[in-house]
């Protein structure tokens, strides 16, 4: 199984919202997938389950990411078996849990115990890894998406840690890009480190590689004008690649080549959606789903159609970079 996570430290570029709609359209292009909401704030949670689920959920001993953790939280053992929640044919949510912030000082104190070889701090680094990994196994799923929140803490260098791959989604302006500037130092950074401590681990426990290769980044909710897009949105776009090369890659700017036409690096620039989303909220679905009696006429219709184009196109090409592989029918 391949997992990739979706990670960007600077909040409010529709992180969540690239890896919900990712989530249904590779399921239904053939690809079993298990959402995995590793963000304390639980958003891709919220935007999956009607309010009586997540009552339901929420509780005590609900079936979360939380109660996966909660034994090594209170020190009486190791993880507990995942129950991700079926949302569709192929589909599958491990549901985050506000809670889950109280993980943040735990996974803090056990990574420089790592070097030392201390078994509990490895269970612990790398408990979202074995998470995730039964999870997948047990739903059958070929990718898990990892959804993470905008930081970089202690619990979303663990949620990195056990990510293949790492897509950056990013609006096109300066927020993003001094985010990008944030980002890659410390993501290679956690792999160096993570590639010593693994050298010096002697244990059982399953550790992650902590590959987390970017394969790339998605532009959201750029303005679009025949086609193209604003000018205000243009300068950006025109900055963010080299900045990921320098950044996220760590190539030295004065080797740094040019590339003729698109940028290699970015896997594609999604328009704003912004007028779909409150019907998807309200009818709890993917917005390339939305029908007439969700409101989607005129105009509109023909957005959710480019939309549901938009997505299975980005579902393809990141199926390729990551290479998936659907599993073979029955």
């Amino acid at each position: 199984m391949k997992t990739i996570a979706f990670f960007n430290n600077k909040g409010g570029v529709g992180k969540t919202t690239l890896a919900y709609h990712l989530a249904h359209m590779l399921s239904r292009s053939g690809y079993p997938t298990v959402a995995v909401d590793l963000d304390p704030q639980a958003n891709l949670t919220s935007a999956s389950l009607g309010e009586w689920q997540l009552e339901v959920l929420w509780t005590e001993d609900g079936p979360t990411v939380l109660a996966c953790v909660n034994p090594i939280l209170e020190g009486t053992g190791d993880i507990q078996q995942p129950l991700p929640v079926s949302l569709a044919e192929g589909l599958w949510l491990l549901a985050g849990d506000l809670g889950l912030s109280r993980f943040e000082d735990k996974l803090s104190d056990s990574w420089p115990r790592g070097y030392n070889n201390d078994q509990a701090a490895l269970r612990t680094t790398s408990a979202f890894h074995r998470i995730v990994q039964r999870a997948g196994s047990d739903a059958g799923a070929v990718v898990a998406l990892l959804d993470v929140g905008p930081n970089l803490g202690a619990i979303n260098r663990a949620a990195l840690l056990a990510a293949d791959f790492l897509v950056i989604p990013l609006a096109a302006d300066l927020f993003s890009l001094q985010g990008l500037k944030n980002l890659g130092p410390t993501v290679r950074m956690w792999r160096e480190q993570w590639e010593q401590l693994r050298k010096l681990a002697k244990t059982s426990v399953d550790l992650p590689e902590g590959v987390m290769q970017p394969i790339g980044y998605v532009v959201l909710q750029q303005a679009v004008r025949l086609d193209r897009p604003v000018r205000a949105y243009r300068k950006w776009l025109e900055r963010i690649p080299d900045v990921y090369r320098e950044s996220v890659l760590g190539e030295v700017p004065a080797l740094q080549a040019t590339p003729d036409g698109p940028d290699p690096h970015c896997i594609a620039t999604l328009r704003n959606f912004r007028s779909l989303m409150p019907m998807a909220q309200d009818a709890r679905k993917p917005m390339f789903d939305l029908r007439p009696a969700d409101g989607a006429i005129g105009s509109h219709a023909q957005l959710v159609q480019t939309c549901e184009d938009d997505f299975r196109a980005l579902a393809t090409e990141i199926a390729a970079r990551c290479g998936l592989e659907r599993p073979p029918d029955n």
